[in-house]
């Protein structure tokens, strides 16, 4: 999965010895010449299945890159492991109709303690609860995040106008939410897409764990959900961004778990919800 060649400017990654492509073209019709189809860029959505010492956990629909964070970061922000060492392999697997297998080894004590507690979720991009056997599991115990962060409100123009360089199947598309990790200057370190949100977010966390970045906020192109903040502050992430609007529940996560909250996020505004103290002019 770590060898990627380009194609028409786009990363392509190998997933059982075929390279994946992450977008295509199909034929549309535009208003205003219906009679004559042209290409256009769509970006390719399939399922992908979490498979931990061979036990199917969950599957979530994403796009087929990236997918060696996106397995790392969802077990950090899911509680599945506790650091990316406790991962000892990854390995995607092209399986029936289009779908990709992400066989995951864990250690042998996070085996453990997942069979304690696995449930069976579907498709949970849609409203993040799909599947869930109890309603308790949806609000898993968060320790409270410390104070150690802090964020020039003066750098945020300089992270939105940056964003979009890690949306190359996006700028195609327009189809993708985007995920960046910003230093506490402004630039954007990295990121990743996906056409699921919660997708790109996990992709992003599982970079940062890998990269090692803790000095920074997480800024994303999607609204903040309850399912958003509460990834990020499983993951100790102290600040985050979100060019849209937050919801009334990521509001109270938020406040609960002394996460600092910034919704709609544009050139000179921004609307601060929770712990603003980490915030500077």
């Amino acid at each position: 999965m770590k060898n990627k060649r380009s194609e028409n400017g786009l990363t392509m990654e190998r997933i059982s010895g075929v390279f994946r492509t992450n977008v295509q073209q199909k034929n549309a019709k535009q208003s205003g010449s219906l009679s004559s189809p042209t290409p256009d860029w769509v970006a390719e959505e399939v399922p992908v299945a979490l498979v931990y010492n061979g036990i199917s956990h969950v599957v979530m629909m994403a796009s087929p890159k990236d997918l060696d964070y996106f397995a790392i970061g969802f077990s950090l922000s899911e509680g599945i492991i506790t650091s990316a060492q406790e991962i000892r392999g990854i390995e995607p697997i092209l399986s029936c109709h289009g779908g990709i297998e992400l066989h995951i080894e864990l250690s042998s004590r996070r085996f453990a303690g997942l069979k304690e507690r696995r449930r069976n979720i579907a498709g949970r991009t849609g409203c993040g609860i799909c599947g869930t056997e109890q309603l308790a599991e949806i609000f898993r115990p968060i320790t409270p995040l410390p104070f150690t962060q802090t964020f020039s409100l003066s750098c945020l123009d300089t992270a939105l106008a940056q964003l979009p360089h890690v949306q190359e199947i996006g700028v195609l598309t327009g189809c993708t939410h985007a995920a960046g990790w910003i230093d506490p200057e402004g630039k954007l370190l990295g990121g990743c897409e996906d056409v699921g949100r919660h997708v790109a977010l996990d992709k992003l966390l599982g970079m940062r764990a890998k990269t090692g970045w803790q000095q920074g906020a997480v800024l994303v192109s999607s609204r903040a959900s309850y399912e958003m903040v509460q990834k990020s502050a499983h993951c100790g992430v102290e600040i985050l961004f979100a060019v849209s609007a937050a919801t009334s529940l990521a509001i109270q996560v938020a406040q609960k778990c002394n996460l600092t909250l910034i919704g709609f996020c544009k050139p000179g505004r921004a609307t601060m919800y929770t712990h603003p103290q980490r915030l500077v002019d």
